[in-house]
């Protein structure tokens, strides 16, 4: 009887994922432009860092953060200011996480990108399945280890979701749910 509930619950989220995948692209880059006009940045000069408050919206500040490494180096999201940055929490149990690592893999070497991967360890059986996941991808970008801080403060609910983050530290982009390369591609040729 479990195994009968766990498999109907992963091939509800699977086909959620496809759904969200290929039937609803159109809808969350048009509603993504609309939010990018609804707001203004203010700054003093050129020169000057972007001022925005912190939030998770388009336009807000990309809220801060101090986590460790796979390979056990301390970084916050801060030490990557002044690069473009794609902030995608993921766990390896997760299907439509595992579909969409490849494609960004191929962004990460293909574009002038940093790709955090935030790996909700704190839903993983193992740190071993971890590390097992990203040998198997081949993944080279850092991946980080949230003990699950860092998903409340951005409200994670649906895996994966994504923020691309601009070299001011403004999100210029938030997807609940799967991205593709094309999407990724997109999203990155909009920001600064």
């Amino acid at each position: 009887m479990k195994k009968t509930i766990i498999i109907i619950v992963l091939v509800g989220m699977l086909s959620y994922a496809l759904f969200d995948l290929f039937l609803s692209d159109d809808e969350s880059v048009n509603q993504s432009n609309t939010e990018k006009e609804d707001y203004t940045i203010q700054s003093d000069s050129e020169d000057s860092e972007v001022e925005a408050d912190v939030g998770l919206d388009i336009g807000s500040e990309a809220p801060d953060f101090e986590v460790e490494t796979l390979k056990g180096e301390t970084v916050k999201l801060s030490d990557y200011r002044g690069e473009k940055i794609m902030l995608n929490f993921w766990g390896t149990w997760c299907p439509p996480c595992r579909a969409e690592m490849p494609d960004m893999q191929k962004f990460y070497e293909e574009h002038d990108v940093t790709i955090l991967a935030m790996n909700l360890f704190d839903t993983e059986s193992s740190m071993q399945d971890v590390e097992d996941f990203v040998e198997d991808f081949g993944l080279t970008f850092p991946v980080l280890i949230d003990e699950g801080e860092v998903a409340t403060d951005y409200q994670v609910i649906p895996v994966p979701t994504s923020y691309m983050i601009d070299s001011n530290g403004i999100i210029q982009y938030k997807r609940l749910g799967v991205m593709n390369y094309d999407m990724m591609v997109q999203e990155l040729e909009k920001m600064n």
